[in-house]
């Protein structure tokens, strides 16, 4: 868990008081401007957008809003063009320029570098689109699939260590479209707090109750086990029809790896199925790009549902599922996913295919393994320099995902557009994505930059943290930094 510092805390609170009191006077003067302009306030509707969010979002998110979206006119590579804009009214509405910036691209989830062209990849996605379309404009149940989907699933399974797979077009919808299909009324979905939204809604339309434990916690894990079980279902006490506990690989927004061996062991001992989201973790990590289960040396087999996406690391999009053949059967026969949607892009199936063999090195090189060598390498650089420079780094080793802390919502414009001015491009994280107090930048790193890239984005990243205030830490002393450098070497 995330302790804030005191005087921290303090001055954050004290900016978001700030920041609401002077949004609630204006929306009173907008009130009694609007009741002279008009006499006929009843219009027969209700406000479409009313409440906190819409106050959140007209009084503190359109001051910054110039700070997310950011348009992009080139391939999310080590480097990126991003489209400058302007607003003419106090950033209600933002027009795009003509106006480029070529910028470090410490944004994207481009992991390995496959979102760009490549060698292998790219050659075959286009040929695939000539022999195929852009879209099967069908779904999978009807007339939408076609040969690579099943040679997809099989490279999955395989890819991941498991008897099945099945795909989907969108990684959310893999989510939320599948845990209510495996539990409804009468389960119970233990989940870790900080889950992807897409787990938080699948959980929650599934008709399940729903019981959250401390982020990547196992003993607390345990302890709501171990409650939920000896008290049964609500009002009936009835013993629960089946018990599901899901967690991430690698949280997107902490850049944790979550604590798999102790979480299947609790898992096993109490007898409630495991699922693992690998969204950010697969091809990611581990010495042949397997996940968490490779890194951490869990068998797959114990993982009851590993699911995960193909737009990190792949490079493409869409999702999956791998479990046993009877799993997949009963998915293939009850997903709305998989019997409405329409089915995957055939140019992305070829791209993950190819991507998978590249991995695999079954492209006749060895730059699979080279790319995963990278990623781990340049990750554990650039995390270890923003620790020895002082800034607040969550997340572990070998993690490509690396926030840093901001905390106060004046320093999260400031450091995002000083960091584009100095053609870094950052993305931010803030409130409702994020707990109040938690704003940050979400650092992700990539098996394409080179070395000079990493010294760049560090050398900018360190010149804006110390002209916004972000090191809350005392900085190593060089001469300290050198010796833990030799010593890592060793």
């Amino acid at each position: 868990m995330i302790a804030v510092p005191y005087v921290t805390a303090l001055t954050t609170y004290f900016s978001y008081g700030l920041l609401f009191v002077f949004g609630q006077i204006r929306d009173l003067f907008r009130k009694i401007l609007d009741w002279f302009r008009s006499n006929n306030l009843q219009q027969g509707y209700a406000p479409i957008c009313l409440g906190f969010e819409d106050f959140y979002k007209r009084r503190l998110y359109l001051r910054i809003q110039d700070c997310f979206g950011r348009p992009i006119s080139s391939a999310p590579d080590a480097w990126l063009d991003v489209i400058e804009r302007n607003s003419n009214d106090n950033n209600k509405t933002l027009k795009r320029t003509s106006n480029i910036s070529r910028c470090l691209n410490l944004g994207s989830y481009n992991y390995l570098g496959f979102a760009a062209s490549d060698e292998y990849c790219t050659p075959r996605v286009i040929e695939s689109l000539k022999k195929f379309s852009p879209s099967t404009c069908s779904s999978r149940a009807d007339g939408g699939t076609i040969m690579m989907h099943n040679e997809l699933e099989k490279y999955v399974a395989n890819f991941v260590g498991k008897p099945a797979a099945i795909v989907f077009g969108m990684g959310y919808v893999t989510n939320s479209a599948i845990l209510p299909v495996l539990i409804s009324k009468g389960g119970l979905i233990i989940s870790d707090s900080l889950n992807h939204s897409s787990i938080v809604n699948g959980a929650r339309g599934s008709g399940a109750t729903i019981r959250v434990f401390q982020h990547n916690t196992p003993s607390h894990l345990e302890e709501v086990l171990r409650e939920q079980i000896a008290e049964g279902q609500p009002r009936t006490h009835r013993p629960w029809k089946k018990i599901i506990v899901v967690v991430e690989g690698i949280y997107s927004m902490e850049g944790d790896l979550c604590k798999l061996p102790e979480i299947i062991a609790i898992c096993k001992k109490y007898k409630a199925y495991s699922y693992l989201d690998e969204a950010h973790s697969i091809g990611a990590v581990g010495k042949t790009g397997r996940g968490v289960c490779e890194l951490l040396g869990v068998d797959p087999a114990d993982v009851d549902i590993l699911m995960g996406t193909f737009t990190k690391s792949f490079g493409s999009c869409g999702g999956y599922i791998a479990g046993s053949k009877e799993l997949i059967q009963y998915l293939k026969h009850t997903s709305p996913a998989h019997l409405y949607a329409t089915s995957m892009s055939p140019p992305a199936v070829q791209q993950i295919i190819s991507a998978i063999k590249v991995i695999l090195g079954e492209d006749g090189s060895c730059r699979g393994a080279q790319k995963l060598a990278q990623i781990r390498e340049n990750s554990n650089f650039f995390r270890s320099e923003l620790q020895s420079m002082g800034f607040e780094v969550l997340g572990d080793n070998d993690s490509p995902v690396m926030p840093i802390m901001l905390y106060n919502p004046g320093k999260i414009p400031a450091f995002s557009r000083e960091c584009l001015k100095q053609n870094v491009a950052v993305v931010m994280s803030a409130f409702p994505a994020t707990p109040l107090l938690l704003a940050r930048a979400r650092i992700c790193i990539s098996a394409s930059h080179t070395k000079e890239d990493l010294i760049k984005g560090l050398e900018v990243i360190s010149r804006v943290g110390d002209l916004v205030g972000i090191k809350y830490f005392p900085a190593q002393p060089k001469e300290q930094q050198q010796e833990e450098k030799t010593s890592k070497l060793d």
